[in-house]
């Protein structure tokens, strides 16, 4: 998401600005201004929105092969946080019962009833109009307006419609997390490219993968919230099965890529693909032994993994040296 939201939460150990709210305990007004304030911060998930900085600098980069638009790249991350914050609030605002149920979970503002309802619904949408009108401003029209469809995706599609509904809600739900890609190219170019279609395909299969090996970790806290993660209702041999394929497949759409790129995100893909793919096999061959498995160990590493490819990509789109596809044209 993410945008840069990923569905299933923020991550193993809950929002860090909830757990720095937490500290200012005081009873002074600045002491309850801070909490307050940081409740809010805490309502967009920060961690979350990390993946919208991976995301979208190195796509728009390879939007922009060689050239560097620093003006451009922070008025969109900006109109792209916003988004997110949009998106990520509301969804703690349609998930506040749950959250009440799950440790994982029990601390956000709004479980914790840190920020009223009505006040967060607010906030959310608030942000979802500013990231609007300001990627509508600095950028186009097709980045504001993909902006909106992700936060009503989020919202409605996977948190009301799929969350509590079946157990492949991550699967669908998660193309909420892979706008990013068509943000930051619409921004450049006005349109969309094959390169974003491919880019929004590596962040598509690579969210099961990361979700699912989170959810196997936390799956008990899901259970008796009532939501049908797949760790819920699978064996894990199924889940790790499902998890080594979603991995090749991302994998793959990353070397799919190439063309469009130069050696450099080549070497870097194939290298990083052949680690995570390690990785994959690794939890599943564990779980059919019968062994007493980590799950969490792959889901914070599949962070590492989705971070050093596009950081590889925009290292490569900045020296902007000549396509591997330019060679067989």
């Amino acid at each position: 998401m993410r945008i840069g939201q990923q569905p299933g939460g923020d991550g193993a150990h809950g929002s860090s600005a909830t757990a720095l709210a937490d500290r200012f305990t005081g009873p002074g007004l600045p002491s309850r201004l801070m909490r307050r304030g940081l409740a809010y911060v805490a309502l967009t998930k920060p961690r979350v929105i990390e993946l919208l900085l991976v995301a979208t600098i190195p796509t728009m980069l390879l939007a922009d092969r060689g050239t560097v638009d620093i003006r451009l790249i922070l008025a969109t991350l900006f109109g792209g946080w916003m988004g997110a914050a949009s998106a990520n609030t509301l969804n703690c605002v349609a998930d506040a019962d749950i959250d009440k149920v799950m440790k994982r979970t029990a601390k956000r503002p709004l479980a914790r009833e840190a920020v009223p309802t009505r006040n967060a619904f607010v906030f959310g949408v608030v942000l979802g109009l500013g990231s609007f009108a300001w990627l509508w401003w600095q950028a186009n029209l097709l980045s504001g307006l993909l902006v909106v469809a992700t936060i009503l995706f989020y919202v409605f599609v996977y948190t009301l419609g799929l969350k509590r509904r079946t157990s492949q809600n991550v699967v669908w739900g998660g193309a909420a997390g892979c706008m990013p890609a068509l943000v930051g190219w619409s921004a450049v170019t006005g349109g969309i490219g094959w390169p974003a279609v491919a880019l929004f395909g590596v962040i598509f299969f690579w969210t099961p993968p990361h979700t699912w090996a989170l959810a196997m970790r936390y799956k008990e806290d899901y259970r008796a919230a009532g939501v049908p993660m797949l760790p819920v209702v699978a064996t894990e041999r199924a889940v790790t099965k499902q998890i080594v394929v979603y991995t090749w497949l991302t994998v793959l759409t990353t070397l799919a890529l190439a063309p469009a790129t130069g050696v450099i995100y080549a070497a870097v893909a194939l290298v990083a693909g052949a680690w995570f793919l390690l990785m994959a096999h690794q939890l599943y061959a564990g779980v059919r032994r019968g062994e007493s498995v980590k799950p969490l160990r792959l889901f914070l590493q599949s962070n590492n993994y989705l971070a050093v490819v596009f950081c590889g990509l925009a290292v490569d789109s900045v020296l902007g040296w000549d396509t591997i596809g330019s060679f067989f044209s």
